[in-house]
């Protein structure tokens, strides 16, 4: 726990919630003053999941003017007025809407709880939301041309979220560094470099590598699944039968094939994009190489030929 939130728990052990703090924490949606079940939860020193199904065991008691679910555009809203510390991350990575409750289902979540924190926290709310009340009746016009710009700033977020999404997006897909280089050492940046281009394979990989062992197959099941690979090694190579099969029962389909033809290392990827690497993928970091992507498509189409007539 944090030390705000260690504070403001002695805070409501010692007396009373202070009514200031209260009502940073009240919000308007629908028209009417309510308070999140996470940030009730926190000041009746319960977990959110533990208040919910408290009220769901008394679900009569908390009508529809009692508690609602957000809609994820209120919930929106209502995290404008939550600083960046205090956001979803800090609420616990909740996977569903919030629940709202108005001053009537505060009042009744105190009976429900029945403890010495619930009465002090309730008294400190019930003064708040008198306050805000009284705020309220006489800052409406302001509040209401202020809830007009939030919303449409909502709307103009969303959209522009939207095409950053799409920008971001195409730059992963279009956006690809022709070479990179590792020295020794950088294994792990190897590694995962390595791995996103396998990951990159929809529908199949071709990896040419004359020193594939279990460490490959370690790399290559970090694949899509659904995706195909197509292991073209050397005769000596240290994999065994019995290691592709142990593949396949967990990540299929993997096909392998002896030849002598390469001595290079190259990665398709559905029959389209390929990669030049300067060392086997399983040793890749622990000495100075290279990776290259191949620009030119008729080099890629050649490379396909020629393993069709291995």
């Amino acid at each position: 726990m944090a030390k705000k939130e260690q504070e403001q728990t002695t805070d409501v052990i010692n007396g009373i919630v202070e009514t200031k703090y209260i009502k940073s924490l009240i919000y308007v949606v629908r028209g009417q003053q309510v308070m999140l079940d996470s940030d009730l939860a926190m000041l009746y020193q319960v977990e959110t999941g533990a208040l919910n199904r408290a009220v769901k065991r008394n679900k009569k008691r908390f009508p529809e003017d009692f508690c609602f679910q957000l809609k994820e555009e209120e919930f929106l809203r209502c995290q404008n007025g939550i600083s960046k510390d205090e956001g979803a991350e800090g609420r616990g990575g909740r996977r569903y809407m919030p629940y709202a409750f108005t001053e009537q289902g505060i009042s009744m979540l105190s009976a429900i709880l029945r403890s010495d924190v619930a009465i002090n926290v309730s008294i400190g709310i019930m003064r708040a939301f008198v306050e805000m009340r009284k705020f309220l009746a006489t800052n409406s016009l302001i509040l209401n041309r202020i809830d007009d710009l939030e919303v449409k700033q909502l709307e103009y977020q969303k959209s522009t979220d939207e095409k950053f999404d799409k920008v971001f997006q195409y730059i992963e897909d279009h956006a690809e560094s022709e070479q990179k280089i590792f020295f020794d050492g950088q294994i792990y940046d190897a590694f995962s470099l390595i791995t996103s281009i396998i990951q990159k394979a929809q529908n199949e990989i071709i990896l040419i590598d004359g020193y594939v062992d279990v460490d490959t197959l370690n790399i290559l099941a970090k694949k899509n699944v659904g995706v195909d690979v197509k292991i073209y090694t050397y005769a000596n190579a240290r994999l065994t039968n019995r290691d592709s099969a142990n593949f396949n029962a967990q990540y299929p389909t993997l096909t392998m094939k002896k030849t002598q033809v390469f001595h290079d290392r190259f990665i398709i990827l559905d029959g389209k994009t390929a990669y030049h690497i300067g060392a086997s993928i399983k040793d890749a970091g622990k000495k100075c190489f290279g990776i290259s992507l191949i620009d030119d498509p008729v080099v890629v189409v050649d490379l396909l030929n020629r393993l069709k007539t291995v």
